[in-house]
């Protein structure tokens, strides 16, 4: 039996409405725009097909590479050690991967899941081409395929803003992590007042012509500029964890919020 697998999305729970601040409504975010759950789903996942093949040089361009920095730091601060059960949810290219699979050793596991096929085969194979054998599994992080209580750590990397129905892949995160498990999302976030001018700068003129350049790719990098816009900040986002049952809930503020790590517990 191979140790590298691939499942095919699985099917949602039927719903015509997702969850916009506590009320029920037809239509959810993309970006700026306003449209379907399900053309959102569809939509994301042509943003990844699309950058796949750039997405680590444009990662490095974007951040001058410090997102291996925050991703580093998110690994550091889980408390897994060796021999640990670790899901990495819209885990894309591996980076958080392979951190933890270097953490857990050979007696632990870890997994990689995705949404987008082009990404998750590029994580794979990267994992591949360094010897490692790491299941990939692509699904949606709203309905996870795995049985409750089965990983120390669940995470979502930069993946979070991306996902149609925070409150069912929060809720999947929790019912998947056995008793004092954590929970991890790094994202991009809420930066301090007196960054704000230069950073909304930077991401609406910056990061749309260097998809343009490096990817041949401009809308993606605009919509990435504007979902982030659109995630709920820090305080928001810890509110929702909570919600979902996790508790000694918080989070750390990166780079002067551009980015946060927020952390929970299953108790």
């Amino acid at each position: 039996m191979s140790a590298i697998s691939a499942a095919s999305p699985l099917r949602l729970p039927e719903s015509p409405a997702t969850i916009v601040t506590g009320q029920m409504s037809k239509t959810t975010d993309f970006g700026f725009e306003r449209v379907p759950p399900e053309e959102k789903a569809r939509r994301v996942r042509g943003v990844f097909e699309s950058v796949a093949a750039k997405y680590d040089l444009m990662n490095d361009l974007m951040s001058a590479g410090l997102h291996r920095a925050w991703k580093r730091f998110a690994v550091e601060t889980s408390g897994v050690r060796r021999g640990s059960a670790v899901l990495d949810v819209a885990g894309g290219t591996a980076d958080l991967t392979r951190l933890f699979a270097d953490r857990v050793g050979p007696s632990g596991r870890v997994i990689l899941t995705d949404i987008t096929a082009a990404m998750l085969a590029a994580g794979r194979d990267r994992m591949l081409d360094e010897g490692r054998l790491v299941p990939a599994v692509q699904c949606n992080a709203e309905a996870l395929p795995f049985p409750a209580r089965s990983f120390d750590c669940v995470c979502i990397g930069f993946g979070l803003r991306n996902v149609t129905r925070k409150d069912f892949a929060l809720a999947e995160m929790r019912r998947v992590l056995r008793p004092g498990g954590v929970a991890l999302i790094l994202e991009f976030s809420k930066v301090a007042e007196p960054f704000r001018a230069a950073y909304d700068w930077y991401s609406f003129n910056v990061l749309p012509r260097l998809g343009k350049l490096v990817a041949d790719d401009e809308a993606s990098y605009r919509y990435l500029a504007e979902s982030i816009r659109m995630h709920p900040d820090q305080a928001a986002l810890k509110e929702m964890m909570e919600n979902a049952g996790f508790e000694r809930v918080e989070w750390f503020d990166l780079m002067a919020g551009i980015v946060a790590l927020h952390r929970g517990y299953v108790l």
